[in-house]
């Protein structure tokens, strides 16, 4: 199977189903009337993530709001929609998040992960997982896997729970997915190809 950068011409519009990768990080979805409904939510560590996720949310034409956590931190929260329910109906089994079985994240959902939860660190670059969701952490190292960028797990010891990509080429390809940094983002929370 040929692999599309995610700026490619051939590359796919934005579209809903990618906001899936706010889901791979620590974001939640929340159905709602019996599946006619659903909203997905973030919280997140820095301002700048909080706008480029509205960001991302707006191009996708999805009203999304940006709320405080419990804790004060910035909460990215969408509205309940009907064409979210595939979404949330694809990563909840009853009220528990769960990875799509053979889900392989695109560039735009690679996009959207690193900007909820990825950072650079020392040893190469990490996507932050779920620390409430410990169940999709495996699912979610097989997925990177089927789109070509094995990775290790990161406790919480070292700055996880996170799936760290490391090696120059892999590093060189998730860049190449993820694309240029968004206006507002942090260098160093995005990767990029040195």
């Amino acid at each position: 199977m040929d692999q599309l950068s995610f700026y490619s011409a051939e590359a796919r519009r934005a579209d809903v189903a990618d906001l899936a990768g706010m889901l791979c990080g620590p974001g939640q979805a929340v159905g709602f009337g019996r599946g006619t409904a659903a909203r997905l939510s973030v919280v997140v560590d820095a301002e700048w993530r909080a706008r480029c996720l509205l960001a991302a949310c707006a191009e996708r034409g999805v009203q999304a709001e940006l709320g405080r956590s419990d804790e004060g931190r910035p909460l990215v929260r969408t509205a309940f929609r009907s064409d979210l329910t595939g979404i949330a109906a694809r990563w909840l089994r009853g009220a528990v998040k769960s990875v799509p079985a053979g889900f392989v994240p695109d560039g735009w959902a690679l996009r959207l992960w690193a900007l909820t939860s990825g950072t650079a660190d020392a040893h190469g670059y990490r996507l932050g997982l779920d620390p409430h969701a410990p169940d999709t952490h495996e699912a979610l190292a097989e997925a990177l896997r089927g789109c070509g960028l094995p990775a290790k797990t990161v406790g919480a010891r070292a700055g996880g729970p996170a799936l760290r990509v490391t090696g120059r080429r892999r590093l060189a390809r998730l860049a190449e997915l993820v694309g240029p940094l968004p206006d507002g983002a942090i260098e160093g929370m995005i990767p990029l190809v040195s």
